[in-house]
């Protein structure tokens, strides 16, 4: 699930607070990092448990829709299609997730706001009300309606994400709130791998994508550690103006990461490790960030490459 671009910022954060913290370790950044994974991967499984989540408190609503028709003597006929959803049923059952939740301690009792607020947009749209209504009641219908749930409604809800910041605080998670929309896609391709006949044993997706971005991580975080004088001496060498002390510390941080992935890895193509690095500038620093690191690194890499020290099958144009 966690893939390589997911690792270089992990590691890109991880070194920032490391230099803002005199008195953190490398043993101490090397595990802030493997937790900030772990927490990640949690995210997943308690958006996932979201469908037992919402379940339970659709439930609850007619059970309350109940009680008041009786109490008014009101007819009211109840309409359990929702609450009794197959797709939802088969991830109650899973025992990975029920597992992973029990055992993380993962709950959503901070964050029933967000809970109610995604109930009250559900049964607002046209399509629930098509669903609810509607003649076909097989399980191609019981999926498709949880993925429009975390297609269309998770992503855009501002409850969900404050929901998210305080469950963090509670839970002892970090990175919750910023990682939403790309554990997102994952809960959503975990619904589409489910099928009619899938049992409590489904395998949910690993936490890596692969078994080697795990040691690529720890890896990558030590080398940027290790070469962290000689990095910063290269960067300073070639800021051609520019003042050190006025270079950003996340660009700082970018460059440094970067050089060690180009020098230490030199199996990932030049152009993936420039691309990726310029895509975390924009994306972690300032407007012009990613012209500066784009800058800075192709100079130095330039003179790598003219002293024969660039072990690259690609050169820099």
């Amino acid at each position: 699930m966690i893939n390589r671009t997911l690792v270089r910022t992990r590691v890109i954060q991880t070194l920032f607070a490391f230099y803002k913290d005199p008195e953190k370790t490398s043993l101490t950044a090397r595990k802030e990092l493997l937790k900030s994974f772990a927490d990640t991967y949690d995210l997943y499984f308690i958006l996932l448990d979201f469908a037992n989540v919402l379940t339970a408190y659709a439930q609850q609503q007619q059970e309350e829709q109940a009680a008041r028709a009786r109490a008014t003597h009101t007819l009211w006929a109840s309409n359990k299609r929702f609450i009794n959803n197959r797709l939802a049923q088969q991830l109650f059952e899973n025992r990975a997730l029920r597992n992973r939740v029990q055992e993380q301690r993962l709950s959503w009792d901070s964050g029933m706001p967000a809970v109610s607020a995604i109930y009250r947009q559900l049964v607002d749209s046209t399509w629930y009300r098509d669903y609810m209504s509607g003649e076909e009641t097989g399980y191609d219908q019981d999926k498709q309606i949880w993925r429009r749930i975390y297609q269309n409604i998770m992503p855009e809800s501002a409850e969900l994400r404050d929901a998210l910041e305080e469950m963090e605080v509670v839970l002892d998670k970090v990175n919750w709130e910023n990682d939403l929309d790309v554990v997102l896609s994952y809960v959503i391709k975990t619904v589409k791998r489910f099928q009619e006949d899938s049992t409590p044993d489904t395998e949910l997706l690993p936490m890596f994508d692969a078994e080697e971005e795990c040691k690529f991580a720890t890896d990558l975080l030590s080398h940027a550690l290790k070469g962290h004088d000689e990095y910063e001496q290269l960067i300073n060498s070639h800021l051609k103006g520019w003042e050190a002390d006025r270079v950003a510390d996340m660009d700082r941080v970018i460059l440094e990461a970067a050089l060690a992935e180009i020098i230490e890895f030199p199996q990932i193509a030049l152009t993936v490790s420039m691309n990726e690095y310029i895509e975390l500038a924009k994306e972690y620093s300032g407007d012009k960030s990613h012209l500066f690191v784009n800058g800075i690194l192709t100079e130095i890499l330039r003179e790598m490459q003219r002293e024969g020290k660039l072990f690259k099958a690609e050169g820099v144009k």
